[in-house]
């Protein structure tokens, strides 16, 4: 049987963390699985081998990098260049031509470390945005294996995407895989868009790219176990967290996000909304509070570095303006929580507010609907950009750059009716079912498994 082999730039593990794609790919690791990437550890010089260490089962193989390395392949071009541009941000996106090489070389670098690894017969399955130019560097190191890719952020049209210098390189890089994957169709079609008008490379009816090898481009959104979330969440409403912020709303509904501190999150715009909810619709004055969570997140990157206090001022301003002496309605929190604290929470929420500026999948629309209650369940507020949107119709869908849009929803979750709530959120529930995390992970192993014998008659 093949050997599964992940490849991210982050690895699960003692002293770093996958987040939620170690969450999402435990239905695919199977004991002897190998996941390499960085080790998080920044040296005066990057690894010329891997360090291979044993846990849980699973072969974890990391390697270091230097510092100018990580500058320019993770700060400079990963998410100066690569992250804006993908999230439809040309104005935030700067490019530089040592960062496209320092994400060159950081590539070259894991590539030549992670070949020496690999056995005949193992599947490769790399993970975003990072590490596009990947497939390309192991071929050039002689590896013949099955090689997929999944980008786990949005793609854009070929008339955004132009403007990235040198891009036609990237999505060549792309056609050294033999399966491209995709949260969305309109995601899938986008990368399509470009191949077709910057590469000029002939696509079939089915997504596939005769470049100079076949390259199969897939849809699999990514997803979550809804019932041993749904498990948690009800085991942690019991927990003393959960008792604790339920005591502190005094009977008051709850509205709740989390997020990381991103700005593709759009939370100035959600502030602002709560804003004119409160200005607009003052019933809900004393009777709601809004908590948002909003990790910390790239903080050497000055675009995030900004967000800060810029949200701590926003939250200032509305705690001033509509709080009273027994009630703050913003709970604004710039720190971490624990993923099953945060289920307890969602439980307990009347609303979930996900409403990012665009965004690939985003799960916490996706827990927030598997921790709810089934007899008296919250209402989730999503932003039509975030591709989870393509799939959750039974959510209150709005347009994140419209505060009032935002508001609007806001007060229609509070006042909706529970023979609505539970209707909706019986839909969606269902769908959620489908988009398991399970049938994310065979979705894409099985039609990287079958690139192996086209490969082999190839």
């Amino acid at each position: 049987m093949a050997r599964l082999v992940i490849v991210s730039n982050r690895t699960p593990g003692k002293g770093a963390k996958a987040g939620g794609l170690a969450v999402a790919l435990k239905d695919a690791i199977e004991p002897g699985t190998l996941w390499f990437g960085w080790s998080g550890r920044l040296a005066d010089k990057a690894s010329d081998r891997a360090t291979v260490a044993q846990e849980d089962g699973i072969d974890i193989a990391t390697v270091d990098l230097s510092r100018d390395a990580y500058q320019n392949f993770y700060v400079g071009f990963a998410n100066g260049t690569l992250w804006p541009l993908l999230h439809f941000r040309l104005g935030l996106m700067e490019f530089r031509r040592e960062h496209l090489d320092g994400y060159r070389e950081v590539n070259r670098l894991y590539a030549r470390a992670l070949a020496p690894l690999l056995r005949p017969d193992d599947l490769v399955w790399v993970h975003d945005y990072h590490l596009i130019p990947l497939a390309s560097e192991l071929r050039q190191a002689g590896v013949t294996n099955a090689i997929g890719f999944f980008l786990h952020i949005p793609f854009v049209p070929s008339s955004l995407y132009a403007a990235l210098p040198r891009g036609e390189e990237l999505l060549n890089d792309l056609c050294s895989f033999d399966v491209v994957g995709f949260q969305t169709a309109e995601h899938r079609d986008d990368f399509l868009d470009c191949v077709k008008r910057i590469l000029k490379f002939p696509v079939d009816g089915q997504g596939t790219i005769a470049a100079e090898r076949s390259v199969r481009s897939i849809v699999t959104p990514i997803g979550i176990d809804t019932q041993g979330f749904q498990n948690m969440a009800a085991r942690a409403v019991k927990g003393r967290n959960t008792r604790r912020l339920v005591e502190s709303l005094v009977g008051r509904q709850l509205m709740i996000g989390a997020d990381r501190l991103d700005y593709s999150k759009g939370l100035p715009n959600r502030f602002e909304a709560f804003n004119r909810l409160l200005t607009r619709f003052p019933e809900h004055k004393n009777s709601v509070s809004f908590l948002q969570i909003a990790a910390p997140s790239r903080e050497d990157v000055s675009e995030y570095a900004a967000l800060r206090p810029l949200l701590n001022r926003m939250a200032g301003d509305i705690n001033g303006r509509h709080g009273a002496f027994d009630w703050v309605p913003l709970r604004y929190m710039s720190q971490s929580l624990a993923r099953s604290t945060l289920a307890g929470f969602y439980r307990i929420a009347r609303i979930g507010v996900v409403t990012p500026l665009r965004d690939g999948m985003n799960l916490v629309a996706h827990e927030y609907v598997a921790a709810q209650d089934p007899a008296d369940p919250g209402v989730l507020i999503l932003s039509r950009f975030a591709g989870v949107a393509n799939y959750f119709e039974e959510a209150l869908i709005v347009n994140p750059h419209d505060p009032d849009e935002i508001a609007e929803a806001m007060h229609d979750g509070l006042a909706m009716s529970l023979d609505e709530r539970k209707l909706r959120h019986g839909r969606l529930f269902e769908k959620l079912k489908s988009l398991s995390a399970r049938a994310y992970c065979d979705g894409f192993l099985e039609a990287l498994s079958g690139a192996v014998p086209a490969r082999a008659a190839a």
